[in-house]
């Protein structure tokens, strides 16, 4: 598609077409009600039987399916062409107004995109000092509509092609084929339901047009923002529209909570202890949830706004809700066109309120990757995924000492892997999945029952990841890495499990008489930096405290910006 065709394009021809096809597909339904009458009800009415009788009523009654078939046929291609039409003129118009701009810019469009101008200050055509910046958003907005023109044009083409097939061999009078036909143009109008295969996912989304996905965008943000299989963009469209709405309910429920009631009645217990007031009880817990998630909603709008630069990369947000404690994943670099790939999941407190934090650890391991591609002389991209799409526990104990949230995250977590790999551009360089705390439990667990499409797992401060050995995480063990200071508290998580409590004393016991062999294990098995769990153990500043290890002198964060870019 070039800048004149569609910049000419008569889209009003395909509307024209779809009615003048309307007209059509109308008169060919009276058409089938007048066999209808004329024909099959005379005949059955008729006393007319034997054989021949019988031979021709079976035959009326296949060309009476047949012909409702056709109808059906018809009544898709007039739906492909309305699609056509929305796709073009919404198409063209983003083109035609890219070139006015350009022209009020006083920028010069050629045929072949390339824009020049004036660039003498003293002229009357001077297009200013930022000309440059101006014309290279208005070539990206040319290049979007010439893009977007090509894939309705490709996806319209597919569509009317096979009903062209269907009518020439005749298989479009068969009542299976025009029902599969219509089933399939009903899907594309409705969204996927949840837990669709991303890569199913991904083959619907592009069977829409553009303007198509725009308006699914529009229409069902909630949906189309937290669904494996749609693009880091388009995604990211949806769910700033959903953080907009959350901002705007979320506030509303804060004015609405009225008053912090008194916290204490006017009366004593049997001990003399003042009574606490139920009504500020009620409002603390929905003040603190609500303020809570404003705080995270108001970190990730800050990100998202961030001026880009070299050390602010753009942020997408991959998906977002405010149920239960909240959830959010945000992208560091689009994870669709970087050559590396990371998801971060992290453990206890993690939450829509707490994501700030965890998005300046993308940012910083992103910052550790790009060190380590540059002193590689290597100039690939890396994205860092902060993945809070589960429920994880909020406190160390009862919650954190139960596997039931990372049980209930597995299937989550495959699906989201999944459809990076389903909405990459290509496949990805180098892909990682990195953990810390009860995260590194929920990705063991993922990998032990499931398996996870990723090349390296890079588990800190973990107190176990559901296995005993490195190699039960269905990767490659070279490729599975491991974190823990000395000085970190996890290693206090103790083992609960028999078997881990009786190779503790054991080992233990060894060490008292000097050959012991470190072996050791944890809350969920044998501690992943023990030589018996056969991971390459990182190296660790020896004071690090549990939350430490992306401090900016930290050896650990060297390490994890090494193996996301694939230079450890």
């Amino acid at each position: 598609m070039d800048i004149k065709t569609l910049h000419d394009a008569d889209v009003i021809s395909i509307s024209t077409a779809k009615s003048a096809f309307d007209t059509l597909a109308t008169a060919f339904g009276q058409h089938i009600e007048s066999w209808q009458h004329d024909v099959v009800d005379r005949l059955s009415h008729s006393e007319w039987t034997g054989t021949a009788a019988g031979h021709a009523n079976t035959r009326i009654s296949t060309l009476g399916t047949e012909l409702q078939s056709a109808k059906q046929e018809l009544g898709l291609v007039s739906r492909a062409l309305q699609d056509a039409y929305d796709g073009f003129a919404a198409a063209q118009a983003h083109l035609i107004s890219a070139l006015d701009d350009a022209k009020n810019q006083k920028l010069t469009v050629a045929d072949d995109g390339g824009i020049t101008w004036d660039k003498d200050p003293n002229s009357p055509n001077f297009a200013g000092k930022d000309a440059e910046t101006q014309a290279q958003q208005i070539q990206a907005r040319i290049t979007a509509a010439l893009n977007e023109a090509d894939h309705a044009d490709q996806t319209i083409n597919s569509r009317l092609g096979h009903l062209a097939t269907n009518a020439g061999n005749g298989t479009g009078l068969d009542s299976a084929t025009a029902k599969a036909d219509t089933d399939a143009a009903n899907a594309l109008e409705q969204v996927p339901a949840a837990g669709t295969d991303p890569n199913s996912v991904k083959a619907w989304w592009n069977g829409l047009t553009d303007e198509q996905q725009r308006r699914m965008i529009l229409n069902h943000p909630d949906q189309i923002g937290n669904m494996d299989g749609i693009p880091a963009v388009d995604r990211n469209q949806a769910n700033q529209i959903n953080l907009q709405r959350a901002h705007q309910d979320i506030q509303h429920q804060l004015d609405g909570l009225g008053p912090e009631p008194n916290q204490f009645l006017n009366v004593a217990d049997s001990n003399g202890f003042p009574v606490e007031n139920p009504d500020y009880t009620t409002w603390k817990q929905k003040h603190d949830d609500l303020t809570d998630k404003m705080n995270g909603i108001k970190a990730i709008e800050a990100r998202l706004n961030t001026k880009v630069d070299a050390t602010h990369p753009p942020t997408f947000l991959l998906g977002f809700d405010t149920n239960g404690h909240g959830h959010a994943i945000v992208a560091v670099n689009n994870p669709d066109t970087a050559n590396n790939v990371s998801t971060y999941v992290p453990g206890t407190g993690a939450r829509l309120g707490s994501i700030g934090s965890d998005i300046n650890r993308s940012d910083v391991m992103v910052a550790s990757a790009n060190n380590a591609n540059k002193q590689a002389g290597d100039k690939s991209t890396t994205s860092s995924i902060t993945w809070v799409g589960y429920d994880a526990p909020q406190n160390i104990i009862p919650e954190a000492a139960d596997d039931t949230y990372a049980k209930n995250a597995e299937d989550k977590l495959v699906s989201f892997e999944n459809g990076l790999h389903a909405t990459h551009d290509g496949k990805i360089g180098n892909n990682t999945i990195l953990a810390h705390s009860y995260g590194t439990t929920t990705v063991g667990y993922a990998m032990r029952d499931h398996g996870l499409p990723v090349d390296n797992a890079v588990l800190i401060a973990s107190p176990g990841a559901g296995v005993d050995n490195a190699k039960d995480l269905r990767i490659d063990p070279n490729h599975v890495y491991a974190a823990q200071s000395p000085a970190d508290a996890i290693g206090w998580a103790a083992a609960t499990d028999p078997s881990g409590l009786g190779d503790n004393l054991w080992d233990n016991l060894k060490t008292d008489f000097g050959f012991g062999d470190g072996d050791h294990h944890l809350m969920y098995g044998r501690q992943t930096t023990a030589p018996q769990f056969g991971a390459n153990v990182l190296p660790v500043d020896p004071n690090a405290g549990h939350s430490d290890y992306w401090n900016a002198d930290s050896p650990t964060l060297v390490s994890m910006g090494q193996i996301m870019a694939g230079k450890y």
